[in-house]
């Protein structure tokens, strides 16, 4: 029997965060024997009735997202298991759209050391009490994003019902490959036989097609089963095949949603797969609700108004503030469309808006890459030092990113020991009429909402 912690079912969750960080011994260890044997010891391989597992480099969080809202207005009840977490680690489970108190968080851990048969990594932890928590809330239909990869992820020892690829590109080279073909044999492993797997990416790698056939996996791909149109206000989505099973999923007049098109239609297809119908109307008051922490997120003045007042800046009015957690090139290329279209949208002036970007990357991404897409649409760069696992100084990323940007921006570019001090520096220089772009990681965006919930706190407590 694995040694256990002295830890109760009641002692606070940092502590039990500290304990599971601690307690094995590679902070990240690919495989499934350990973990797949004691969910199966715990009856935890089904959480609920349906399981929906969503994979791919990019466009997880928000496909797992909107899903989770459709199948909420339709009267489901839903749980979702995502990660990373921006500010607090219960992010990352969500029951009936609400994050549970910590004390659930804390007595599901004391559940899985008191019983557990193996030595336990902080992901297969976390995914373990993930599953635990929504089998002790009786749900309908369980939404379980990836962390990384697929075949070896440890989300992947549950056999899900609908399989899902939102997209496929380089990322995390180190672990599943450094082409598209690997890549795509990783992901396409949360495939299961005599069930249908969605796919968002248009261009996909034969690894993903061979493993499919091979395995009996029938895929409902975008641009051949399905696909969608973007008119100038509205889009729709068809199906071009018999394999959908709501007959009715053919959805016209869409409203734009907040998130990435490719991912919203992603989660439509899913829908036209269930087993249960989502109606045109819920579809309607979906889309135009739908919104996720991060990605491309406007940071409104009032929030802005306390930094400010902290810092002493003499700000009267502010620039536009926009945060994204994007981190690798497949996000950067994205990114790159949504500041093209800001440019653009008010006409010949707005094409001169001046964009600062604070930026900062763990050190084993692809920055050069990340930033190639966004050079020419950024105008002053601040490098800023991540200081955490993986992270890196802003002087190294500068040094990384160097042969991507203009003898201008080298010249004008800084570097700062912190995201905070870099977005100090970068207010304290701006116009109202300009954009401020915070990105690059999801500890990026974190330690910038973490200041902002700060100075929130604060002013509550005054």
């Amino acid at each position: 029997m694995v040694m256990t912690t002295s830890l109760q079912a009641t002692s606070p969750l940092e502590k039990w965060l500290c304990y599971i960080e601690q307690s094995h011994g590679k902070i990240i260890d690919m495989g499934l024997e350990r973990v797949k044997r004691v969910a199966a010891e715990l009856a935890l391989l089904q959480p609920a009735p349906f399981v929906i597992t969503v994979g791919g480099t990019n466009g997880k969080g928000t496909t797992c997202r909107l899903l989770e809202m459709l199948l909420l207005n339709a009267g489901y009840r839903v749980g979702v298991y995502s990660s990373p977490h921006l500010l607090r680690y219960n992010e990352r489970v969500r029951i009936q759209n609400q994050e549970l108190p910590d004390s659930a968080h804390s007595a599901a851990f004391y559940f899985l050391d008191q019983h557990k048969s193996e030595s336990l990594s902080y992901f297969e932890f976390s995914t373990l009490s993930a599953l635990y928590l929504f089998k002790q809330a009786q749900l309908d239909v369980v939404i379980l994003e990836v962390g990384l990869g697929g075949r070896l992820d440890a989300t992947n020892i549950v056999d899900s019902d609908i399989s899902v690829i939102t997209s496929i590109d380089i990322d995390h080279v180190d672990y599943l490959g450094d082409n598209r073909e690997q890549i795509g044999y990783e992901k396409a492993g949360i495939f299961r036989a005599g069930k249908r797997a969605v796919i968002g990416e248009p261009d996909l790698p034969l690894s993903v097609i061979e493993h499919a056939a091979q395995i009996g996996c029938e895929l409902f791909r975008r641009d051949k089963e399905w696909s969608y149109s973007e008119q100038a206000q509205s889009w729709q989505w068809q199906s071009h095949s018999e394999k959908n099973i709501d007959k009715s999923a053919v959805w016209q007049h869409l409203p734009l949603p907040q998130i990435p098109l490719a991912n919203a239609a992603t989660a439509l297809a899913v829908c036209a797969c269930l087993p249960f119908r989502i109606s045109a109307d819920t579809v309607l008051k979906t889309l135009t609700e739908v919104e996720l922490s991060g990605r491309f997120q406007t940071i409104q003045p009032s929030q802005l108004q306390i930094l400010a007042a902290r810092w002493q800046l003499p700000l009267a009015k502010f620039p536009q503030v926009i945060v994204d957690v994007g981190h690798n090139p497949h996000a950067a290329r994205y990114l790159a469309q949504k500041l093209r279209q800001l440019k653009t949208q008010a006409g010949k002036l707005q094409r001169h808006l001046k964009v600062t970007a604070v930026f900062a990357m763990l050190k084993d991404k692809d920055a050069g890459h990340v930033v190639e897409p966004l050079a020419g649409l950024i105008d002053q760069w601040h490098f800023a030092t991540l200081d955490c696992y993986r992270g890196q100084r802003g002087e190294q990323l500068q040094s990384a990113v160097a042969d991507y940007l203009t003898p201008p921006q080298q010249q004008t570019a800084k570097t700062a020991s912190s995201v905070t001090l870099a977005v100090k520096t970068a207010l304290s220089e701006m116009q109202q009429d300009e954009l401020l772009l915070i990105f690059g990681s999801f500890f990026t965006v974190a330690e910038f909402l973490a200041l902002l919930a700060e100075q929130n706190v604060k002013r509550k407590a005054v």
